[in-house]
């Protein structure tokens, strides 16, 4: 996709790789800020109620989904999958100790 087709899909409401990766980003920014005020162990509880929260509202309000056990049996593989690519994501690894 070039840069006219990927600003047409923009404006369409579309969201191709470079932003749906900016748009986490931009999550996982406002969560550095708040890990200033709050424990990252509770922080992350936080944004699970979040994106719990708002995926419901999207099911129910924009989608209208009505079975809502096959919903949420997606959503959880979904996030199973990107947690099992994340934890395995080498870049998040602690510094080795000295």
């Amino acid at each position: 996709m070039n840069r006219k087709e990927r600003r047409a899909a923009r404006k369409a409401g579309e969201l191709d790789t470079t932003a749906f990766i900016d748009a986490a980003d931009r999550f996982i920014d406002l969560a550095n800020r708040e890990n200033r005020k709050i424990e990252a162990t509770r922080l992350h509880m936080v944004f699970l109620y979040a994106a719990a929260r708002y995926n419901a509202f999207v099911a129910k309000q924009i989608l209208h989904v009505e079975k809502h056990e096959e919903f949420v049996e997606h959503q959880v593989n979904e996030y199973r999958d990107m947690l099992r690519q994340h934890l395995a994501d080498e870049t998040l690894d602690p510094p080795p100790a000295d």
